[in-house]
């Protein structure tokens, strides 16, 4: 007879708790600060904020690179909140399967037009 509990006990799971807390933690930063220069390259600009002052916060390589890992921060982020709720609330395998393809392509998707975007400022 198998022991179920203490030191012996079997372990069931994923394992993703302390990982998906962290990386949740780490990008939610990073979206933060990217949010915060933004706000300040238009607070502190001269003017109406128009199309051409718009385009030239952006039009840097290092602001390119940031928004860039900003806009990658912001996808992880949300495939691991979004298959935490399929994986939590979705109880056919096959159902959820179909919303987790469907929200991988649909992340990759709307991260690829963000960085074509970008890349045509």
């Amino acid at each position: 007879m198998s022991v179920n509990y203490g030191s012996k006990r079997t372990v069931v799971g994923a394992h993703y708790g302390l990982r998906d807390w962290l990386s949740q933690r780490v990008t939610a930063v990073l979206m933060a600060l990217f949010t915060l220069v933004v706000l300040a390259q238009v607070i502190f600009s001269k003017g109406p904020v128009g199309y051409d002052q718009w385009a030239g916060i952006f039009a840097s390589q290092w602001m390119k690179v940031l928004t860039f890992s900003v806009i990658v921060a912001l996808a992880w982020h949300v495939w691991v909140g979004m298959r935490d709720f399929w994986m939590d609330y979705i109880q056919p395998v096959g159902l959820r399967l179909a919303l987790q393809v469907f929200t991988i392509v649909w992340l990759v998707g709307c991260a690829g037009w963000g960085i074509q975007v970008l890349w045509r400022l």
